[in-house]
């Protein structure tokens, strides 16, 4: 990779596309930092689940914002995830939390609340972040923006071997049901909806496999990098 200055990544796409797997192995080769903005929303919709709240009670939600104290660190796999000092890294991935999170998402104290952390951890350039509005409202001036999409049947096949012979064990067609609410959820809430910005480029990671996903990726980068 070119020794040239380092860009501002976006990935956006739909749930289940591979963005934080992709991005990690991306940020790693070209020694970037990879910032896991999933993962802020999913260790939010733990602290909501662990405290008892109701999800779909807005007030309840915002409520707790202010004594969170969540907190990222880098480690060899990611990041890790605390709230309030406790690593919830694992316990972010149950399938409540995927069962809840877009609906907490969907929240614009929430999203104020992470979107100002995630810019800041930015600044540094050299990063990529992944989400759903990375690239139309976290980072809407990254030097570059990746839209990671593949079909409903592809990401719930990928989801489901994931999964299989584990605790979040589920029928694939259970899978497939949960990624297309999620996909009409993210893409009709009222607040930052998951869009494919005009100056995106779109990644149909269908057909491929994660190794030419990536490689494909880095090939942007490159030439991104020589176009700055």
């Amino acid at each position: 990779m070119s020794e040239h200055k380092k860009i501002a990544i976006a990935v956006d796409g739909p749930a289940g596309a591979g963005k934080s797997s992709i991005s990690k192995v991306v940020a790693n080769t070209l020694g970037y930092l990879y910032i896991d903005t999933g993962a802020m929303y999913r260790a939010v919709t733990w602290a909501v689940l662990d405290q008892d709240l109701n999800p779909d009670d807005q007030a309840q939600v915002e409520s707790i914002l202010p004594s969170l104290e969540l907190t990222m660190e880098p480690s060899d796999a990611s990041c890790k995830v605390f709230i309030k000092g406790r690593d919830v890294t694992g316990l972010i991935r149950q399938q409540t939390i995927n069962d809840n999170v877009s609906k907490i998402a969907s929240y614009k104290a929430v999203r104020a609340y992470l979107v100002e952390r995630q810019q800041a951890m930015a600044q540094v350039g050299g990063v990529i972040l992944d989400g759903r509005d990375i690239g139309s409202v976290v980072l809407p001036d990254a030097e570059l923006k990746i839209y990671l999409t593949a079909s409903v049947e592809a990401r719930a096949k990928r989801r489901w071997l994931e999964v299989k012979e584990t605790d979040n064990e589920q029928p694939l067609v259970e899978i497939q049901e949960s990624v297309q609410n999620r996909d009409e959820m993210d893409k009709n809430r009222k607040e930052s909806p998951l869009v494919c910005v005009e100056d995106a480029i779109v990644v149909d990671s269908s057909n491929l496999t994660f190794e030419e996903t990536v490689a494909h990726i880095l090939t942007l980068v490159q030439e991104t990098i020589e176009h700055e």
